[in-house]
């Protein structure tokens, strides 16, 4: 799931349709959202590749559990060096099936400290933890 939703992620990206993205969230966030909710929430990643994570493992940073509101959280990241590629997914279940409902993504230079957000590189959220509640 991580990986399927960062590459759709990837494609959206660099071709700047962010329709099959957006067709494969969850129904409450497409309820409230458009694609192009997507585009501007991720403008500053148009262009770039971050499709090396497929030959790369995912590394979690916490396991992967539940929220009280019953979406399942992922954490991670994946080790691109000279940069790391970090992710916060959110699945609801939506048709039947769990469905991206929210995500964060951050690439940051692993030469930083992880003390703070200088190394930050691009960053791009969409924060829509509020659907369904």
């Amino acid at each position: 799931m991580v990986k399927t939703s960062l590459l759709t992620f990837n494609d959206a990206n660099l071709t700047g349709n962010y329709a099959v993205m957006y067709a494969k969230m969850a129904k409450p966030f497409r309820d409230r959202f458009s694609a192009d909710t997507l585009k501007q929430a991720f403008k500053v990643f148009a262009g770039k590749h971050i499709d090396t994570i497929a030959a790369k493992p995912i590394v979690p940073t916490t396991p992967a559990k539940f929220a009280s509101n019953g979406s399942l959280m992922l954490r991670g990241y994946f080790d691109t060096t000279p940069s790391r590629l970090s992710y916060e997914l959110d699945f609801a279940v939506s048709e039947g099936e769990l469905k991206l409902i929210a995500i964060d993504v951050k690439v940051r230079d692993t030469s930083t400290s992880d003390a703070g957000d200088a190394g930050l590189l691009t960053h791009g959220a969409t924060d829509f933890s509020a659907i369904g509640k």
